[in-house]
């Protein structure tokens, strides 16, 4: 049989329905759960047709090795300028000297800030798990805390905000080879130029991971930590609404140890048709459009913020400045869980998460993908209703759910062309 030398588009699956109709259910099922539900996670987005068409390209099919001009295996030739292109774009994108583009996924992105900055055994200061610092951060089952020494530092159990002189005065007494800032559950601005201050104070280098922040950045709705830190770590896909992968900003001085600590140190080959729709993200995030997006994100954000606060949810640190928010259910009468379940029956799909308060779980939310659907301030104000309805009367989850499906049906992630 011959092969058609054809591409189809991004979101069809006639192919695969022909050859393996098992998985191609599959890619239809979960195209209509993300159709139909409200995807409130807050790391989570909806990329373009045209990352998608990236990801399913020929270029999945190139084994590169290395860096362009230096590869360990032939036929890059063409490769080589999709990266060349992603990675001048990511500079631009975000006036930054340096830019690997390679790492797989966020957390290998900080593995290799890690291994370019760190010895085993070095210590290390970061957010605390239980004030919303991230797996890599130092927790126990990571890599992070077994090979490196964690102090953590935390939030103001009143006011949800970052305890800056918690984070000077640990810093004076630990020494920390390395200050790492950034969160997945902080739903304010990072100060960036602070933790610069201190990490300068005991001659630490200082680690952004800015994984949910950057697209944000990107538009220009967020401070920039380019200019603070020593290397900045950060995922495509979030806010930035590329395909899931890292990325790593640097300045010169670091960008040889930088790159070595991706490839060969903690990466093999890397996948150059992710990097080919990491390019494109960063094309679609460099226009007006998406520096329009990003601040609709965060009016969405806020408005969703208010609207629960008026439902009688407790809003961490009072509201945001950014895509995400965390609140506390138990004044309506649920916990975390119980409320993650409730909202998922009624077609809302979201995330737990640690509080301030010890032992107490919460809610994690964000507007990304509502946002990227067409949704703005009135819909947004609207969901806030549904998930309290949601959660005072778990009866009411079924006409909730068919809100919901109406809301999600007048804005499509992929509208029919």
């Amino acid at each position: 049989m011959p092969v058609a030398h054809t591409l189809e588009g991004p979101l069809s699956v006639d192919v695969l329905g022909r050859q393996d109709p098992e998985l191609a259910e599959i890619l239809l099922g979960e195209l209509e759960r993300q159709s139909t539900t409200l995807q409130l996670i807050a790391a989570e987005n909806f990329t373009s047709p045209a990352v998608l068409a990236a990801l399913g390209s020929p270029l999945a099919n190139k084994y590169a090795e290395g860096y362009p001009g230096a590869r360990h295996h032939g036929g890059c030739e063409i490769v080589d300028v999709a990266e060349r292109i992603a990675v001048e774009r990511a500079k631009a994108l975000f006036g930054a000297d340096h830019a690997n583009v390679q790492s797989h996924s966020g957390s290998s992105a900080v593995l290799a800030a890690y291994a370019a900055l760190l010895r085993p055994g070095d210590t290390v200061l970061a957010m605390g798990l239980p004030h919303g610092g991230h797996l890599t951060h130092g927790s126990p089952a990571n890599f992070s805390g077994r090979w490196f020494d964690f102090v953590g530092y935390g939030v103001d159990p009143e006011s949800g905000l970052i305890d800056h002189e918690q984070v000077r005065t640990l810093a004076r007494t630990h020494r920390p080879k390395a200050i790492v800032c950034g969160s997945i559950s902080y739903p304010r601005h990072i100060d960036y130029a602070a933790f610069r201050e201190v990490a300068d104070e005991v001659g630490a280098y200082l680690i952004a991971d800015a994984a949910h922040p950057i697209g944000l950045v990107a538009g220009g709705a967020a401070p920039s930590p380019v200019p603070y830190a020593d290397v900045v770590c950060a995922t495509t896909h979030k806010v930035l609404r590329g395909p899931r992968g890292g990325m790593l900003l640097c300045g010169s001085e670091l960008a040889e140890r930088v790159d070595r600590a991706v490839f060969p140190f903690t990466q093999g080959g890397a996948q150059m048709h992710t990097i080919a729709a990491k390019a494109v993200a960063f094309g679609e995030a460099a226009t007006p459009a998406f520096t329009a997006y990003a601040h609709q994100v965060v009016a969405n954000a806020r408005v969703l913020a208010q609207g629960l606060a008026a439902e009688g949810l407790a809003v961490t640190t009072g509201g945001t400045d950014t895509h995400l928010l965390t609140v506390d259910p138990a004044p309506l009468g649920v916990d975390g869980r119980t409320a993650r379940g409730r909202l998922a029956a009624a077609g809302m799909v979201l995330d737990t998460c640690a509080l301030p308060h010890p032992d107490v779980r919460g809610l994690r939310l964000g507007t990304s993908a509502l946002t990227t659907q067409g949704m703005g301030e009135a819909e947004t104000a609207r969901i806030a209703v549904l998930f309290a309805t949601a959660l005072r009367d778990e009866s009411a989850g079924r006409g909730v759910r068919e809100e919901v499906r109406d809301l999600t049906g007048r804005f499509p992630p992929y509208p029919a062309h």
